[in-house]
């Protein structure tokens, strides 16, 4: 458990050295571009934030409907803002597991149906963003390699994935843990891989993916800054790829180096890109917590004892236990 709790602590400081560092790069630079701030685009960015949670509690609704669980768009929602919560704070995206609780304690859902449905909606936000990158880069000049690395690799992960779905009806075991994995195999691609529930995830993925780009774009607004709407979604797309990977919790530190990076490359001033960057995600974050906040008297007393006990057993060494 220390081991846990001491790579968590490693974790956060990562995140707020890069950031700290990112910051002090262009700390002289920091006075002149703030002058240029106009705060009132502020307020699509949160607007249109607080909407794109909302699709993602109805797409989430999707798909829990087709593993058989139906909840309302508002509950499918908190789940998301609470999970997400948690994963500002922990490492691993471990917050997801908590949607686990949520919905077995308000719904009698199962475990499996509970980590069916987060497989599927992370696999598509990977295989969508990673599109949209496709997408990006028919647009944008002098894309870096590594950018490309990063939109190549879920594209070529996820046809392997949907590939082995396709064939999965092909195996059976009478192992308790291969047959669970078959089970929720087989739970993922009932939810995802008819053609009505494909295109609908695809589709409703895209939009959230661009509502996300378009909070960036009026963050750009707010400094004055025209940037192509396509190198916005190459940074974006950049950004919660690397997120992706677990490093810091909640990608904190590398989202808003990689959005810089980008931007810089496109000709922004580096303590503009940077700016951009960290308010970008900074915004994004406060829209969760207030979510998350909100989202822990909606569901009532029970849920914080829970997610405590819930994060104590998967930082504890017995991590194998049932959530």
């Amino acid at each position: 458990m220390y081991r846990k709790i001491v790579a968590l602590v490693l974790s956060l400081l990562l995140a707020v050295g890069i950031i700290g560092a990112m910051l002090w790069r262009v700390w002289g630079d920091l006075n002149a571009t703030l002058q240029y701030l106009h705060p009132l685009y502020l307020v699509p960015a949160i607007l249109i934030c607080v909407a794109a949670w909302f699709s993602r509690g109805w797409r989430y609704k999707i798909i829990l409907a087709r593993l058989t669980v139906i909840v309302p768009t508002l509950f499918a929602t908190a789940c998301i803002y609470l999970s997400q919560t948690v994963n500002l704070l922990v490492p691993a995206r471990l917050g997801d597991l908590i949607r686990i609780i949520l919905v077995r304690h308000e719904y009698d859902s199962t475990v499996s149906q509970g980590l069916s449905s987060i497989v599927v909606e992370r696999v598509f936000d990977i295989i969508t963003v990673a599109f949209l990158g496709l997408i990006s880069i028919l647009f944008v000049i002098n894309v870096p390699e590594w950018a490309l690395s990063l939109i190549a690799i879920p594209l070529i992960l996820g046809a392997l994935f949907f590939g082995i779905l396709l064939f999965m009806g092909r195996f059976s075991s009478e192992n308790k843990y291969v047959g669970y994995i078959l089970t929720m195999l087989a739970e993922v691609k009932e939810a995802s891989l008819t053609p009505s529930s494909a295109l609908l995830l695809f589709f409703s993925s895209i939009a959230i993916w661009i509502m996300d780009t378009i909070i960036c774009v009026s963050v750009a607004a707010m400094f004055n800054q025209e940037i192509p709407l396509a190198v916005v979604l190459l940074a974006i797309v950049a950004g919660n790829l690397v997120k992706a990977v677990p490093i810091t919790p909640g990608g904190l530190g590398t989202y808003e180096a990689s959005l810089a990076i980008i931007f810089e490359l496109s000709g922004v001033a580096p303590a503009t890109a940077t700016l951009i960057a960290v308010i970008d995600h900074l915004i994004k974050n406060l829209i969760t917590v207030i979510g998350g906040v909100a989202s822990i008297f909606y569901f009532g007393n029970w849920v914080v004892p829970e997610m405590m006990a819930s994060i104590k057993r998967r930082l504890s060494d017995n991590g194998d236990e049932d959530v």
